[in-house]
C-alpha cells in the first residue's frame, strides 16, 4: 500500500509496543462481543478487506479471526475514539460463536456476592472449534 492510501493510520495512537485495543460490537444488537489487539498492520488489513485481523499477543502473529475456528467477522464500520488509543469494530459475526470458549461473547462471566458466575453457556464445544 503507498502511504496516501495509509495516512489515517499515522492518527492512531498504538501503545509502546505498537498496539491499540480493539473492540468487537455486534453491529446489529450492539452486544460487546469481544477484545482483541491490533497493530498497524492488522488495522490496515482489516480496513482493506472488512474482515477482523487481530494481533496474537500469545502467539506474536496476526490472527484473522475464525482462521481455525470458522467463526470469521465481517467488519462493517471501523471506529477510533476521541483519544485516539481504541478502535471499535462494528462486526456481523459468523456463526454466532466470538469466544474460544463455545460462547457468542467473551463477557460471559458476571460479579455476583464476591464470585465471578457465567451468564450464558456455550453454544459450541470449543473442542470442535478447535480440535
Amino acid at each position: 500500500m503507498d502511504a496516501a492510501a495509509t495516512a489515517w493510520l499515522d492518527a492512531v495512537q498504538f501503545d509502546a509496543q505498537g498496539l491499540i485495543p480493539a473492540i468487537a460490537q455486534d453491529a446489529q444488537q450492539g452486544d460487546i462481543l469481544m477484545v482483541a489487539w491490533m497493530n498497524r498492520e492488522a488495522l490496515a488489513e482489516t480496513a482493506a478487506t472488512h474482515r477482523a485481523v487481530y494481533w496474537s499477543r500469545s502467539r506474536q502473529r496476526l490472527w484473522r479471526k475464525g482462521e481455525e475456528s470458522g467463526h470469521t467477522q465481517r467488519v462493517l464500520s471501523i471506529r477510533l475514539d476521541c483519544d485516539a488509543d481504541v478502535i471499535l469494530l462494528q462486526v456481523e459475526q459468523t456463526g454466532g460463536v466470538a469466544c474460544h470458549t463455545g460462547r457468542r461473547s467473551c463477557f460471559f462471566q458476571q460479579l455476583e456476592a464476591g464470585q465471578w458466575r457465567p451468564v450464558s453457556d456455550p453454544l459450541v464445544d470449543p473442542k470442535t472449534l478447535y480440535g
